[in-house]
């Protein structure tokens, strides 16, 4: 008998843990069905759970911990670790948060926002009211991760909150914002400038025990979600700028809205790059201001399923939703946030369930599209009010106090003569300028044949063992050819030498883009893959010593987030060559919002700076119209005050020059490149190893091989080359051909001079592939007619197109054929 009870005193205890554990993990898989989440109890009832709920002690334990006003989506997880940790977490008594700082926090954020409404009603101004808990909560998460050692944190959000961030997180002080809302001094922003909740701004976060955290908010546009990859790629470039343990010292928060998470693409492409190679920044805290409308749309108009968070669960990373009217728990979430992130690296979501006060913008009235909720919304007390009562607190001296700073603070605001300045550039900028370029920054960009071959043989030299693919060598004899000057150079060799002669001067090169390794056309070979263990191998990583580093990285399957992701990093690596290809110019069309709101606005709107490069295939060729069009007219048309520069290089000798000036000149602007397709091996667009020691890029290229022509030809690319072919066939030289290798800034000196190289020539003719609704005609046409006041000027293109190209090989062949007749005979 004793051994038989003490063997049921042995197992009693497994008995207890077995049976905690299966009705624990109900409550873990769908206790977040009947979490109490949303304040105004209209829009999240809750759900019966899939499988029946138990009853018991044990049962009302754990509805305590995942069906209270915090709900856990986590069971997804395939790592039992982060499992686990986080349960454990979960699983514990609310420890108690320091509740005077979080009243005071309360308080300063609705004041914030009840000031500006007395003061400048009827302005916009997107109100956090209804969810003020955002502003304890973003100190939370600052001070723990202050504690991991975290020293930089970069943020990104929308509208709703965002004056009231910049100035009770970031630290901006109040009387500038309300200096923005006077809107002084209009003269200093016209042409340019931007409203006040899109400017960014920079600020130092202090921890209760001296630690500081440099804030970083970042501009954005309207396009709510469009600034989640470029805040993304800004932090890599910072992590990267430390080095080793980057990812423990940026920290990356994203703050968005809950209808721009479920519907914007932009933010699931960005998801999609969280533990990616070349985009992962060590994890970010995602935070949802969730208000349960977008605009006057109601969750069921906005997402097709119970919430917003739920395309995060295509990933494995925990998704909390936390009832934003208890500060208490959205501060307890806010901890285990941080120290998920730092103990992990891995995203996650914090879902801050609310409502908004006001209308959409406080100018719209809400009563008419929800007038239910607003009937509610009416009565209910600021939560500083709430959260005063329930821990028993009077708030009345210290609202007195903060609401008389805000006033005295508005007032200062109304005397201030000039915009207050929000944002400081990180010393790394200092160097580097826009505005106007002065012909005497440019730089010289040639190198001696001797230098070139030093490089070609670097970057066709790899480790003994290797298994090269025999084509792959094969290209390889071909480039050491080239270096000894037996071969002309291509366009693939002659972008890997200026890499590799900027990396050996300490400057680092990036480039992301969907099979930018080996290149669309088979062109680069960049990283050379073992034909038998499939190790790569990347010559340009390995030129010498103490050299610049190289990146090149084949991207996920997306072009918006892609392109954000690589102007931010553009935006904290100024001294890099930061490059993104697009595997043909059409795709940039998905990605054109970044181009419009960031890459050619910045500058303008913000004041701030990118070198980015966009590489964008561009050639008709007959194989329909998505792959012939980079779609120059539409950077064209975005082209103003020296914003970008816009360029199409002819020959490979050209893109080298064209490169390394934009590495090496001070002037940063981002640089669109058309680059061909077909030509990029073609004989025509070769260059010999004498046109690398040049000494810069030529904005034009003069035709000096006719004399006396009748007429002169202006245009780019590969039409260009196709001319010159043709005409050599002919054997008839009375036409001249010039290359306008930039289009923007319009190089009109360069320009004229190549014209006035031949007076004899009695008209000018601008030819190009593309239809005449489209390309540069319409930019280029005006400019030349004042350029060319006493001789004709007429051009030949395609007929105006609702489509850029053909389909047909052959329609195409037609079509080239007739465009160059009428370039060589007569033009209309």
């Amino acid at each position: 008998m004793a051994t038989k009870a003490g063997t049921l005193a042995a197992t009693t205890p497994a008995v207890e843990q077995h049976e905690r554990e299966t009705i624990f993990d109900i409550f873990r898989r769908w206790g977040y069905l009947q979490a109490s989440l949303d304040p105004l109890g209209q829009y999240l009832p809750p759900e019966p759970f899939p499988t029946p709920a138990p009853e018991g002690d044990l049962a009302k334990e754990a509805r305590s911990y995942y069906c209270g006003t915090i709900a856990a989506e986590f069971m997804h997880l395939p790592s039992n670790e982060q499992r686990q940790w986080l349960q454990e977490r979960i699983e514990q008594p609310t420890p108690t948060p320091d509740q005077s700082l979080i009243l005071t926090q309360l308080i300063r954020a609705d004041l914030f926002e009840q000031v500006i409404q007395s003061r400048y009603l009827g302005t916009k101004r997107f109100s956090l009211e209804g969810l003020t808990v955002l502003i304890p909560f973003l100190d939370r998460i600052l001070a723990v991760s202050a504690g991991t050692g975290v020293t930089t944190a970069m943020i990104a959000m929308s509208h709703r909150g965002r004056l009231n961030v910049m100035t009770n997180t970031i630290g901006r002080s109040p009387s500038e914002i309300f200096t923005k809302f006077e809107d002084v001094d209009p003269r200093s922003t016209m042409g340019g400038g931007d409203v006040k909740y899109h400017v960014g701004a920079t600020g130092e976060y202090h921890s209760p025990d001296g630690k500081v955290i440099s804030l970083h908010l970042a501009s954005n546009p309207s396009h709510l979600e469009a600034v989640d990859p470029v805040v993304l790629g800004r932090t890599r470039a910072k992590q990267e700028r430390i080095g080793k343990d980057g990812n423990d010292h940026v920290l990356p928060l994203i703050i968005h809205g809950d209808a721009a998470f479920a519907g914007q693409g932009i933010l699931a492409e960005t998801l999609n790059m969280a533990t990616l190679h070349g985009y992962n920044v060590g994890g970010t805290i995602h935070i949802i201001v969730n208000n349960l409308l977008g605009f006057t749309a109601v969750p069921e108009e906005s997402n097709s399923s119970r919430f917003a968070t739920d395309i995060a669960k295509r990933l494995p990373i925990p998704i909390f939703h936390v009832n934003a009217e208890d500060p208490d728990a959205v501060i307890r979430v806010a901890a285990l946030a941080a120290e998920y992130r730092d103990r992990f690296h891995s995203d996650i979501v914090v879902d801050l369930v609310g409502y908004r006060k006001h209308g959409h913008s406080e100018v719209d009235d809400p009563t008419v599209t929800q007038p239910r909720r607003y009937a509610i919304i009416k009565d209910r007390a600021p939560l500083y009010q709430t959260y005063a009562k329930q821990i028993g607190v009077d708030p009345a001296a210290e609202v007195q106090k903060i609401q008389q700073e805000l006033l005295d603070d508005q007032k200062t605001a109304t005397q201030a003569d000039h915009k207050p300045q929000l944002a400081y550039l990180p010393a790394y900028w200092d160097n580097y300028k826009g505005g106007e370029l002065n012909p005497a920054d440019d730089v010289s960009t040639g190198l001696a044949a001797a230098r070139i071959n030093e490089l070609v043989t670097s970057l066709t030299t790899y480790p003994a063992g290797f298994h090269i693919h025999p084509k792959v060598k094969k290209l390889f004899e071909q480039r050491q050819e080239m270096g000894a000057g037996s071969r002309l150079f291509d366009y693939g060799m002659a972008e890997l030498v200026a890499f590799a002669s900027l990396l050996e001067a300490g400057v680092p090169v990036r480039l992301s883009g969907q099979d930018s390794q080996r290149g669309t056309f088979n062109q680069r070979h960049a990283v050379m893959v073992d034909t038998e263990t499939e190790v790569r191998y990347t010559p340009l990583a390995h030129l010498k010593e103490k050299q610049g580093k190289f990146e090149v990285y084949n991207s996920l399957l997306s072009e918006a987030a892609v392109l954000g992701f690589e102007y931010g990093f553009s935006r904290d690596y100024p001294e890099a060559l930061v490059l993104w290809e697009a595997q043909f110019g059409d795709f940039a069309n998905g990605a054109q919002i970044i181009m419009d709101q960031f890459i050619a606005a910045s500058e303008a709107k913000w004041g701030l700076l990118s070198g980015l490069v966009m590489l964008l295939p561009h050639g008709y060729e007959g194989q329909g119209p998505e792959h012939s069009s980079a779609r120059i007219e539409r950077y064209l048309q975005l082209a103003a005050n020296d914003n970008i520069q816009i360029c199409q290089p002819s020959n490979a000798a050209q893109y080298f020059h064209l490169l390394r000036r934009q590495a090496l000149r001070f002037w940063r602007k981002p640089l669109v490149v058309f680059t061909p397709k077909s030509m990029l091996r073609h004989p025509d667009a070769s260059s010999t190893l004498a046109d690398f020691a040049i000494d810069r890029f030529q904005n034009v290229l003069p035709d000096n091989d006719v004399k006396n022509p009748r007429r002169l030809l202006v245009c780019s690319g590969k039409i260009g080359h196709n001319l010159r072919v043709e005409r050599e066939k002919r054997k008839d030289f009375s036409v001249g051909i010039i290359f306008l290798e930039q289009m923007y800034p319009w190089p009109e000196e360069e320009l004229q001079a190549a014209l006035d190289q031949h007076p004899e020539a009695q008209e000018i003719v601008w030819v190009q592939e593309e239809p005449a609704n489209m390309g540069a005609f319409s930019y280029v046409m005006p400019l030349l007619r004042r350029m060319s006041s006493d001789r004709p000027v007429l051009s030949v293109k395609r007929s105006a197109s609702a489509t850029p190209a053909t389909g047909s090989a052959k329609a195409h062949e037609i079509e080239e054929k007739t465009l160059i007749d009428l370039a060589l005979g007569s033009a209309v």
